[in-house]
């Protein structure tokens, strides 16, 4: 969850702490003007590129995103739309998409995405917690996302006018969509904002911390000199989050 609350040991409520939320593996690309696999990233003017990432299935709403693109097609019609994953649902969502739509199937290494993403959208009908949100905060792009749990703690709260929609509503993520790929200033700005929030309360390192101080209040002693000290875990010892 976002934020969490604990119960210290002398009975005395303690003050509510940021929640210790999941971190993205080290620091995440910023922004850069190459174009990535298909992709303007820069917003070319005619032809902005938006990108999802999930598995291909009901909880993941790209049905609702790919009914949403209609109404997007009707305001830009020269915008592109790749579904970047695979699942039990690709061979519907490919009967339902418009030529302007690519499907990548599985992918490995999703970061040049994101990279080559004008704007990333998760229309997802519920979520544990979203990763592929802070992935592409990360890489310094703007999203959008549901108005459900796991979803919307991805965004710092400035975001959240501009980013968040309500779950199944295709009208208002067609509106969110189309708002963003018509204002590149926003967009950078507001991809700019999304990074400065991952680096500061979703880096690995940070999280871990916010763990070993939980840890520390619950074991009722300060931080020693062997904590100070401590290294990271490699990068390479780490679960990938797309396993």
């Amino acid at each position: 969850t976002s934020t969490s609350t604990s119960t210290s040991t002398s009975g005395t409520p303690p003050e509510p702490r940021a929640g210790t939320g999941p971190g993205t593996r080290g620091t995440p690309p910023g922004p850069r003007g190459d174009s990535g696999p298909g992709g303007s990233g820069d917003g070319a003017a005619a032809r902005p590129l938006v990108v999802c990432v999930g598995r291909l299935c009901r909880q993941k709403g790209q049905d609702v995103l790919l009914r949403a693109w209609e109404d997007v097609l009707g305001v830009l019609p020269g915008a592109r739309l790749v579904l970047v994953g695979d699942g039990p649902e690709d061979t519907a969502l490919r009967r339902q998409a418009p030529p302007s739509v690519r499907f990548t199937g599985a992918v490995a290494d999703v970061v040049p995405w994101y990279r080559a993403a004008d704007l990333v959208v998760l229309p997802s009908r519920w979520e544990g917690m979203a990763l592929a949100p802070l992935e592409a905060l990360g890489c310094g792009r703007p999203v959008v996302v549901t108005d459900v749990d796991g979803a919307r703690e991805s965004l710092p709260p400035a975001l959240a006018a501009h980013c968040l929609v309500p779950p199944e509503d295709p009208v208002a993520l067609a509106g969110a969509i189309t708002a963003l790929l018509s204002d590149r200033p926003l967009r950078v700005a507001l991809g700019a904002q999304g990074r400065r929030h991952v680096l500061t309360r979703h880096d690995v390192r940070h999280t871990a911390e916010q763990i070993t101080a939980v840890y520390r209040e619950l074991l009722g002693r300060a931080p020693t000199a062997s904590d100070a000290t401590a290294q990271p875990v490699p990068s390479e010892c780490r679960e990938s989050i797309h396993s």
